[in-house]
């Protein structure tokens, strides 16, 4: 006998073989001769029954397989085969009588239509299928499977208005059968992008649904906040998730899935093995879905990968082959072009974030050594004009992240075998920006797994190279306006994202400090965030020195922050000065702190305007709640701009 864990294949390979059978002869007396032939061998059991009855059952269940095999030629119902009389020829062909042959086995089998209609939907044409649809032959259970087909066919329209009937009466009486259903038609209707209709249709289900489709409805919904980034809304869903589903082996999946979005891998690890031990105790053990959670156990981000990578951008897995070997590489440190005025380096093509005017003045802010350009080997830049020539996408502009045309980088690998044959482009920062600029804008940069086993190593690799070269030749200023140091500086600030995304925000104020460091003038905007990180952090002293590299700034969270600090630090009447000075630089702030409610103003991706309301409403949703855990401060600053 074969191991459990191949029988159900085995069986399933039986069933539609049998099932070919009789929808390609359709002839009882050939079938069941082919029953006798093969039945006994495909399940591996003819050796272990005496002679004869190997093939007594075999055509017992060759008859069962042919009474609930639906047929074209009978409106799409079985041809249903009564059982012989008892001096009747048995139906197996053994030549006896029923009653001295098969009928004391006992009664024929009777099989679920479901079980032949899953195994049929495969293989039939599409219009004998519209036809089994017309006749309503095919059971509610398993019009998911047809309108997958469909989709997989960019039929979405067709799948949505096949799935929607479903939904439509009394779906508190739909069981865990339908959770197919729920999830082809939520898809569909992404293709269709009805994102509207779909989150209807989810809130009536997670309302109105069974216990199972309000667990799958709310499955849905933490997917899509994870998506969207918006993890605390992420971990709300999940919690109903898990409530109505707490043995589903979905909700076990998610809530790693969730964890390693939060690059909380501790936890991910522990709930891994609380999952592991629930589902075996409960009688869950699906192998596969066991081995997920015990490598999930040791690396969750890992045991993602895997469980996803049949379905995943072949080039993307690819590429994080050829990640994982960076660290194997030693980083070669750059040369430096010495520029004696930063402010002539380059070409000077690109637009900073704020115009020349409104960036601080070079002698306001401190370098740690002299300026430079990077300038690779001979050798680097050999491969790096052969890798401008054959990669399809664009440098972003000035400080965005995305390129200016992504060039369809993930529908061709010409660039992925030059990596692969070209080892030392591992040490080229303009390559490594390239891919994390790609990476970004891959349509499956949301997956955790992306930012852990790409990106990270990709910014690793860049800073190892970054600190070599400083170690090296001593260059204490790479100036956002020599060119040539850019790659570098946008995959610094891609670093501090990195970090400040997975919530590490220590290694987040250290990327931003390192970035400052190497270029004081912030094209960026990065002191921003530095500076609320020290707020947040009651580093005050910190935020005042900060704030000395950067006078009358035109970034709300320094300008006003400054006053924080001060005030925090019991200095009120210099906060009460740097407060008059940041309402002449950005008299709208000031407003939108003080007022518990205001509207919200229209906001530009692209980003703000300094002074605009725009720019007020972007520190409140970023400050406020500090301004307002410190007692007295929004009524001393309301005091002092009516006095």
């Amino acid at each position: 006998m074969q191991s459990e864990t191949t029988d159900p294949q085995r069986m399933e390979q039986l069933l539609r073989d049998a099932v070919r059978q009789i929808a390609g002869d359709g002839d009882l007396d050939r079938y069941i001769a082919w029953s006798r032939a093969h039945i006994p061998t495909e399940l591996g059991v003819e050796s272990e029954l005496v002679e004869g009855e190997a093939e007594r059952l075999a055509a017992m269940l060759g008859v069962a397989i042919w009474n609930a095999t639906p047929r074209a030629d009978n409106d799409w119902r079985p041809l249903t085969l009564a059982p012989p009389g008892d001096d009747e020829p048995c139906f197996c062909g053994s030549g006896l009588n029923y009653r001295d042959c098969c009928e004391p086995l006992g009664p024929l089998p009777e099989l679920p239509p479901e079980l032949i209609w899953d195994l049929l939907i495969d293989d039939l044409p599409e219009e004998a299928m519209q036809e089994a649809l017309r006749r309503r032959a095919v059971p509610d259970t398993l019009l998911a499977k047809v309108a997958e087909r469909w989709l997989e066919h960019e039929r979405p329209g067709r799948a949505a208005a096949l799935l929607e009937p479903l939904f439509r009466g009394d779906i508190g009486s739909l069981d865990s059968r339908y959770e197919p259903a729920l999830d082809v038609l939520c898809d569909a209707l992404d293709a269709l992008d009805h994102w509207k209709k779909k989150q209807a249709f989810l809130l009536r289900v997670t309302d109105e649904g069974s216990r199972e489709l309000k667990a799958a409805a709310w499955q849905r919904f933490t997917m899509m906040f994870m998506d969207e980034g918006e993890l605390d809304y992420a971990d709300e869903a999940f919690e109903q998730a898990l409530r109505h589903g707490p043995d589903n082996p979905s909700t076990a999946l998610l809530e790693i899935t969730l964890l390693a979005a939060r690059h909380d891998d501790v936890r991910a690890r522990s709930r891994a093995q609380f999952w592991r031990h629930r589902l075996r105790r409960n009688g869950d053990t699906d192998a596969g879905f066991l081995g997920f959670l015990e490598q999930a156990m040791v690396d969750p981000q890992e045991a993602l990968v895997s469980s996803h990578s049949a379905a995943m951008d072949p080039l993307l897995l690819e590429l994080r082959h050829w990640i994982s070997a960076l660290s194997a590489l030693p980083p070669l440190a750059y040369q430096i072009e010495s520029l004696d005025d930063p402010l002539e380096a380059g070409a000077g093509l690109q637009l900073s974030l704020f115009p020349d005017e409104q960036l601080p003045s070079d002698h306001a802010v401190a370098s740690s050594g002299a300026c430079g350009a990077l300038l690779p080997s001979t050798s680097l830049r050999a491969i790096e004009r052969e890798w401008r020539r054959i990669f399809p996408a664009s440098k972003p502009y000035s400080t965005q992240l995305s390129a200016l045309d992504d060039g369809a980088v993930w529908e061709a690998d010409v660039w992925m075998r030059l990596l692969s044959a070209q080892p030392e482009a591992a040490n080229s920062l303009d390559v490594l920006d390239d891919l994390a600029t790609a990476l970004y804008e891959h349509p499956e940069s949301s997956l955790p797994w992306v930012s852990h086993t790409l990106l990270g190593p990709l910014y690793k690799r860049a800073l190892a190279i970054i600190d070599a070269t400083v170690a090296e030749t001593g260059v204490g200023c790479l100036p956002w306006r020599a060119e040539r140091n850019r790659p570098a500086l946008r995959l610094l600030f891609r670093a501090y994202l990195h970090e400040a995304e997975a919530g590490r925000e220590e290694a987040a104020a250290a990327a931003v400090e390192r970035l400052l460091a190497l270029n004081p003038q912030d094209n960026h905007g990065a002191r921003a965030e530095l500076m609320n990180h020290y707020l947040r952090a009651r580093s005050d002293q910190q935020a005042l020195e900060l704030v000395r590299r950067f006078p009358n700034d035109l970034l709300a969270d320094l300008a006003y922050g400054e006053v924080l600090a001060l005030y925090r630090l019991g200095h009120q009447e210099h906060a009460a000065r740097a407060l008059n000075s940041a309402v002449d630089r950005l008299p709208r702030i000031p407003r939108f702190l003080l007022r518990k409610r205001i509207k919200r103003p229209v906001l530009d991706d692209a980003g703000f305007t300094p002074g605009g309301e725009d720019q007020a409403w972007l520190y409140r949703e970023a400050m406020r709640d500090v301004w307002e855990a410190e007692p007295g401060l929004l009524s001393w600053m309301k005091k002092r701009l009516t006095a």
